[in-house]
């Protein structure tokens, strides 16, 4: 298919200081819901006025709207009027769900997941002469992430391109190769081949697919090692952390593994076979870096097993003394480049103060009275942007650790990682004695990014049907061409953003697809093309897009657009258009859609959350005003924003909030002889806190356990193992569940969730 022609990688201009009219709506049941929380009855108050005018029911309000084309007759339910100023009990009793597109039964099983690839709309309109406002599409694809079932294939190259394009224009019209079902060993069967029957698959790619033969995994620590580093005293954890993990690392038998240290000075180790200790090599010339030893700085990690876990061993103590301030990260990270160009791979960085010294170095710009400033926002120097991308020309990603207790301008310095497809951690006032919280995410975390799976020398192409075109992309790559992005390194944990156009109409086309081509080597040598497909039903009529839009997808989108006028023009600027978004919505849904007359804010059903997770982007440390955000903790919560997974991304902004001293297995789900309980999502409100209760709060990467002050003193016991609530002790951050029934019931209710979260103990 034909790639769009058209693409920036800056988010287009907003008229009147606001985005363009959108039409978002997201299928759900009745906003009514029983609610388990004892504060329920604070809904019926005298003080709140209710409406004397009746909203229509199902039969009023599709007459009214003129009948729908392609919506099926129970999904009237998702434009029902809801007035935002008289319906409080907004929340739906589960956590949304992305809405189903209306296909055939066999196009839905077939689907790509929404936790793979989400869009803003699960229906595309057949033209955007049909509507006088603009619409918004955009796609959240993880590509990289974990699968329960994956078919790999294998096929020859222009057969393979031959399936692409059969599957995305739905073509009768195969060749003969694809008539045979490897699967069923059959032939006359090609609609039950495993890429028909599946939106996921993987092809083994030929030779034809690789500039040079695969290269082995690769992994180079670059570690600071400056006094600061030294009082913060992360060497320690990360080196016993590597110890654990050595054996997990992703990779075969011809797996790379390198260290280089770094003050004012830059230090390598050579590790080669048959040494009886790790040898220290020292370069001073930080001007003009140069590489003492090609053969022994990076090695084969079986091979030198034992010097890499001396090394390991004897680092913490080695510079326990040191009195050296100066970080020259930027010779360092230079040193890296040249160290890594052979092969490509994976550099991880750790980092704990401002660079200070050599190529890229930097000067504070923090003014507590100007940290929202536009200026500070983006990056002081260009020299690790463009260091990023001679990186990803050699195929090697910087991922980068920040612990520091000061600021370290991350706005520089994640340019290093932005650019080069790599990934950025931060923990603020990181102390290994003074800070457990942050002591114990950085192991979590650090355990993590370790054993992960990852991708190298990676690709990927976005493709859609004709009439769409790609204008924007979100995320942390290079863009190689209009269509193309370059990942040196690809893991589970990242997501991306691409922001669609309707340039031309859809009226020769019953369905809209969308496929996402992944080409990358694997840590085993494998050289692999993993492809993602969706389809989406074209309609008519814009009520039809009302009744099929996620709204979570569109707020999502629109943090990323926020982020980038924040950078281009102002936050404040930003923070308007945000706001602009939800009264475009409320306008024209009055105007184009409903032609009811209610008084009130009125919106559809489906779209009732929408003004309440508006309301708490703005509230997020990459948005809100004022001088209290620290500069780095807004530039990394901005960071955050255009990597993560849209379900992580949600639970950031909104919150999931349950009750648990009274779970019972009323509604539960029974699967494979295991009790998942489903209590109720409450409002973030006081009001639905109790001092009698218990309630844990899902932050996307932490956990919050609120503990009342009249909560049951078995439930204490059981949960945090202290007889009651007077013992519990201040900053408690582990919870230790000793009742058996209980810790299967909160572990099964968790098990959605990140298993990397931390939790803290909050006492009401």
């Amino acid at each position: 298919m034909p790639p769009s022609n058209d693409m920036s990688n800056q988010a287009p201009p907003y008229s009147s200081y606001g985005y363009p009219s959108m039409q978002p709506a997201y299928r759900q049941g009745p906003a009514s819901h029983t609610d388990s929380s004892p504060s329920q009855d604070l809904y019926s108050q005298s003080n709140y006025q209710q409406y004397s005018q009746p909203f229509p029911n199902l039969s009023q309000l599709s007459a009214a709207l003129g009948g729908l084309s392609g919506v099926p007759e129970l999904e009237v339910e998702s434009l029902r009027p809801v007035n935002l100023l008289q319906e409080r009990t907004l929340l739906p009793p589960r956590p949304l769900e992305a809405p189903e597109p209306n296909l055939t039964p066999d196009l839905k099983k077939v689907n790509c997941s929404p936790h793979v690839t989400s869009v803003t709309g699960s229906m595309m309109v057949r033209a955007q002469s049909l509507t006088t406002v603009d619409l918004l599409i955009s796609l959240f694809n993880t590509a990289f992430c974990s699968l329960s079932v994956l078919f790999i294939l294998t096929v020859s190259i222009a057969f393979r391109l031959q399936i692409i394009t059969t599957l995305l224009f739905l073509s009768y019209l195969v060749p003969d190769e694809f008539m045979y079902n490897p699967v069923s060993r059959s032939y006359g069967e090609p609609h039950r081949r495993p890429e028909v029957q599946n939106s996921t698959v993987e092809f083994i790619a030929s030779s034809d697919y690789m500039l040079r033969p695969p290269q082995p995994a690769a992994y180079l620590f670059v570690l600071d090692v400056s006094h600061n580093a030294v009082e913060a005293g992360y060497l320690k954890y990360f080196c016993e952390s590597l110890l654990e993990n050595l054996d997990r690392l992703p990779g075969d038998t011809r797996t790379r593994v390198g260290f280089l240290t770094f003050d004012s000075t830059i230090h390598f180790y050579n590790l080669q076979e048959g040494l009886s200790q790790p040898q220290m090599l020292v370069v001073s010339d930080i001007d003009d870096v140069f590489i003492p030893s090609h053969d022994s700085l990076m090695v084969n990690l079986k091979e030198s097993k034992e010097l890499v876990q001396d090394l390991l061993n004897s680092l913490p103590a080695m510079f326990s003394q040191t009195r050296e301030t100066h970080s020259a990260l930027g010779p360092a990270l230079q040193a890296a480049f040249k160290l890594m160009s052979p092969t490509g791979g994976r550099v991880t960085v750790f980092q704990t103060q401002l660079p200070t010294l050599g190529a890229g170095l930097l000067q504070s710009r923090e003014d507590p009275n100007q940290r929202s400033s536009t200026k500070h926002l983006g990056p002081a120097t260009d020299f690790y942007k463009k260091l990023a991308l001679d990186c990803s020309g050699q195929q090697i990603g910087v991922d980068l650790f920040l612990l520091s207790s000061q600021y370290a301008d991350l706005s520089s310095l994640a340019c290093i990682s932005k650019y080069s497809a790599g990934s950025i951690f931060y923990y603020p006032s990181f102390h290994y004695i003074h800070n457990p919280a942050q002591l114990e995410k950085f192991q979590k975390d650090l355990e993590r990014y370790l054993s992960r799976k990852i991708g190298f020398e990676a690709v990927m192409r976005i493709r859609c049907t004709k009439g769409l075109s790609i204008h924007t992309f979100h995320g942390n790559f290079f863009v190689r061409s209009t269509d193309l992005l370059s990942l040196a390194n690809v893991n589970p944990d990242s997501a991306f953003a691409v922001q669609m156009s309707i340039e031309d109409s859809l009226a020769d086309s019953s369905l809209a697809c969308f496929q996402a081509a992944l080409l990358y080597t694997s840590s085993k040598g494998k050289r692999r093309i993993r492809v993602h497909t969706l389809c989406l039903p074209v309609v008519n009529q814009l009520s039809d897009v009302y009744a099929g839009a996620d709204v979570q997808a569109i707020t999502c989108l629109l943090a990323n657009m926020a982020i980038d006028r924040s950078i281009s023009s102002s936050l404040s600027d930003a923070r308007d258009a945000l706001i602009n978004a939800v009264v475009d919505f409320v306008n024209s849904y009055k105007s184009n859609v409903s032609s009811l007359q209610q008084s009130g804010l009125v919106c559809p059903s489906a779209m009732r959350l929408f003004p309440l997770y508006i309301h708490a982007l703005l509230k997020q440390k990459a948005l809100r005003t004022g001088t209290s955000t620290r500069l780095d903790e807004r530039v990394f919560a901005m960071c955050e924003f255009k990597t993560q997974p849209l379900q992580q991304l949600m639970r950031m902004v909104h919150p999931d909030l349950y009750r648990l001293d009274n779970m019972s297995d009323q509604g539960a789900l029974h699967l494979n002889d295991t009790v998942v309980p489903q209590p109720h999502l409450l409002h973030l409100s006081a009001e639905r806190l109790s001092r009698d209760g218990a309630f844990l709060m899902d932050c996307g990467n932490v956990f919050y356990l609120w503990i009342g002050k009249c909560c049951s003193d078995m439930f204490i016991r059981d949960v945090l193992g202290i007889p009651n609530y007077a013992s519990i002790p201040p900053n408690m951050l582990s919870v230790q569940i000793l009742n058996a029934d209980l810790f299967l019931e909160i572990k099964n209710l968790q098990a959605p969730l990140n298993p990397n979260n931390t939790v803290t103990v909050v006492q009401l």
